[in-house]
């Protein structure tokens, strides 16, 4: 039994978009695909400051996640953002965190 099993599958869908946007570089490329409002084709590296390898790997993280898409046009990729799926773990992700907030339990022996 895999992790989404012992925990649930909400947790587990806010696992993998926790893992997504916890690195700086794929927060720069949702930044970059989202700032310039389509479809993106062509090497992002060329906009990202890092090597087409390092940003290739970033892209298939976002790619898995489900954050981004990328249609293959020929030699080229088109990227762009997922806004269906970028809502539906913005829904998950305040869901569980209303709950851990609604809790307002205060420790009392513990300090900040």
């Amino acid at each position: 039994m895999g992790d989404s099993g012992k925990f649930g599958q909400e947790i587990h869908e806010i696992t993998i978009f926790s893992k997504a946007i916890s690195n700086p570089a794929r927060l720069a490329i949702l930044k970059y695909l989202a700032q310039a409002k389509n479809c993106i084709s062509g090497d992002i590296s060329d906009y990202i400051p890092l090597s087409r390898t390092t940003v290739s790997q970033h892209l298939k993280v976002l790619r898995d996640s489900g954050l981004i898409k990328g249609e293959i046009d020929g030699p080229r990729i088109n990227y762009c953002i997922n806004g269906k799926r970028v809502e539906e773990y913005l829904k998950l992700t305040e869901e569980f965190f209303s709950g851990v907030r609604a809790a307002g339990v205060e420790c009392k022996d513990c300090s900040d």
